[in-house]
């Protein structure tokens, strides 16, 4: 954690993340909660280690649904709360955000989503999530760096109590991972105690009132237009400017745009949005007036592009829209100052004094070999995967989750066909298992089993279906940051609580063939997986195991000697199956030799079982 965090006055060098954080504090949050998921996963981090330190209430909850849940419990009984999540988590949420529209909330809440363009941290796909905004009717507000991400958070706690409604506050990954000087002020004492008051006509969401209080949402989004009109969420550069072009944009891309502008030493008026939802359509319309072409800047979804053409056609119509739509920036990926020059020499049609094409193509020139990441070396994963794809033989489909084991979709493991979103590879295994003859093993971790598992489990076991589920126990969240789960028996403010036996769950759901393997014993393990493969009815293996990172900084700590192994090169045959097919990132090749890389091992022992001719052996 930041030391200068929790501050009193002062400035102080914040993560975008941490800003949110301090922002919410300065506006007396008393109730937090998340599901860890980058590049949102600081928020619950930074929470986590001051909770006690501030006398505040933070969890990490079972899944997205639940912590927005219980942050809008808290904020329906007129207490502050905040609950953050990346864009992949609002759709879990999702299924709660929008009745909660349209009941509204007593105390302020605010729904922090991070999304990821470029896909840094989120492999399945690049998500906007400015459309769930428009489709909730809640308002958005959109930050560019971590002085606006601390105060935008203060304007959206005010902005929600006053007029009763969560609102966005939208962040991407440039914004929530960068570090800015932000100006600190008072942390403020929140509620901590409220109370849910009962009101039959609130919350009959439901025909014929939800008619009426929809019309009534409507109404609230025209008055937060009015309301911010005069704030600093929506702001203009260079207002009076003149020139023929004017710039709309939102989000980090107005750092790139106020970068490339002074590079080129330019002057055009820039209209900032900082609230994205509900569009100021008054504000837009003004601005646009006086330009023969308007350059629309924001990052994934033409979304502002397209209302900016229909706020046109009325008062500007022969307005040139620049943007997406016609090629001037891609609608895929992060933006960059590179892109951005680019596109200003198309307005300009002139050349700037950096060459960009003649970079590009040196660049293209270089060949750079290409390398897959692995897991770390020790990671328990990789022995179970490699147990796994021993046992089964070639043919068997391999279901792939959401977490740190979606690095076994690389070679040579290759134990991952597929990843669609946390818990998804039961529904799939079991509707591959009922359409075709193929073994189907499902890989799932623990936290995504506690988020979303169960549901799959059940499904399988309720419709007969066999497919062999491995659950990857590593005792911890590991993805994301080594966060506790309700596996771990601590809660995200450090107490000790009910440990949830995963086993347990398992013989609940009915499931008879169940057993529980360190995946560090590669026989044991490769055995049970070749006799479940052949089972009628589901089975269930919990291949379980610390974090190797975990395990080793805990050895560490306790002045525990890892034992370290290599290779004997006398009883080496150079077969490879060490490097080429279990794949540790401690074995290397030089020459002709195989050797282990004494400062990366961790100790597993397991390429001792690995290797078919005993040569590995611990070191003396």
């Amino acid at each position: 954690m930041n030391s200068k965090l929790l501050d009193e006055k002062g400035k102080a060098i914040l993560l975008g993340n941490e800003a949110i954080v301090r922002g919410a504090l300065e506006a007396g949050v008393y109730f937090a909660s998340t599901y860890p998921g980058t590049p949102a996963s600081e928020i619950g981090d930074t929470f986590a280690e001051i909770a006690k330190q501030v006398g505040i209430y933070f969890e990490y909850s079972t899944n997205e649904k639940v912590a927005f849940e219980a942050a809008a419990g808290a904020a329906l009984s007129g207490v502050r709360s905040v609950v953050s999540f990346k864009q992949f988590g609002l759709n879990v949420a999702s299924d709660s955000v929008m009745p909660l529209a349209y009941v509204g909330v007593k105390g302020g809440m605010v729904i922090v989503v991070a999304d990821d363009p470029n896909c840094w941290s989120s492999g399945q796909s690049e998500q906007d999530s400015r459309l769930y905004s428009r489709i909730a009717h809640l308002p958005m507000l959109e930050p560019s760096d971590s002085q606006e991400c601390k105060e935008f958070m203060k304007t959206a706690f005010s902005l929600s109590e006053k007029f009763k409604l969560p609102v966005f506050v939208r962040a991407t990954t440039r914004v929530t991972h960068m570090k800015g000087v932000v100006s600190l002020g008072k942390i403020a004492k929140g509620k901590k105690r409220g109370e849910f008051s009962k009101d039959e006509l609130r919350y009959r969401n439901f025909p014929p009132q939800i008619m009426k209080t929809h019309e009534e949402l409507h109404q609230k989004l025209e008055e937060i237009k009015k309301f911010l009109r005069k704030g600093r969420l929506n702001f203009f550069v260079n207002k009076n400017a003149k020139s023929n072009l004017g710039i709309i944009v939102s989000g980090v891309p107005f750092n790139y745009i106020m970068d490339s502008l002074d590079d080129y030493k330019l002057k055009v008026p820039i209209l900032k949005l900082g609230l994205t939802y509900p569009l100021d359509e008054k504000i837009v319309a003004d601005f646009i007036k006086r330009f023969k072409s308007v350059l629309v800047v924001e990052e994934l979804e033409p979304v502002l592009e397209e209302e900016v053409r229909a706020i046109a056609k009325d008062v500007n119509p022969k307005l040139k829209i620049i943007g997406k739509s016609n090629g001037y920036f891609p609608k895929a990926g992060e933006y960059t100052e590179e892109l951005i020059v680019l596109a200003l020499e198309k307005v300009f049609r002139k050349r700037f004094k950096i060459n960009l094409e003649k970079y590009r193509q040196k660049y293209r020139k270089l060949k750079i070999a290409r390398r897959f990441p692995l897991m770390c070396a020790g990671c328990p994963h990789r022995a179970t995967f490699y147990a796994a794809k021993v046992a089964s033989g070639k043919g068997t489909v391999f279901g792939g989750d959401i977490g740190c084991y979606i690095l076994g979709i690389f070679p040579p493991l290759e134990t991952q066909d597929f990843f669609f979103s946390m818990g998804a590879s039961e529904g799939l295994a079991h509707g591959i298992k009922k359409t075709t003859n193929q073994k189907v093993i499902s890989f799932i971790g623990d936290s995504t089993f506690f988020h979303s598992g169960f549901q799959g489990l059940v499904n399988m076991v309720y419709n007969k279906s066999n497919p062999l589920v491995i659950i990857l126990d590593n005792r911890i969240t590991a993805m994301t940051g080594h966060q506790p789960n309700p596996g771990v028996g601590i809660t995200g403010m450090g107490e000790q609580t009910k440990e949830i036996v995963i086993e347990d769950v398992v013989k609940a759901c009915k499931v008879e063939n169940v057993k529980v393997i360190d995946p560090f014993n590669l026989k044991e393990m490769t055995e049970a997986v070749k006799e479940f493969l052949d089972k009628n009815e589901v089975s269930v293996i919990i291949a379980k195991r610390e974090c190797q990172l975990l395990a080793v900084r805990k050895k560490r700590k306790a002045g525990i000697k890892i034992p370290k192994f290599e290779i004997d090169q006398g009883k080496c045959t150079k077969c490879g199956v060490c490097l080429y097919e279990f794949a540790c990132p401690a074995i290397t090749k030089e020459h002709s030799e195989f050797l282990i890389d004494k400062d990366i091992c961790t100790g597993c022992a397991v390429c001792v079982q690995v290797c078919p001719k005993n040569a590995i052996h611990v070191m003396k």
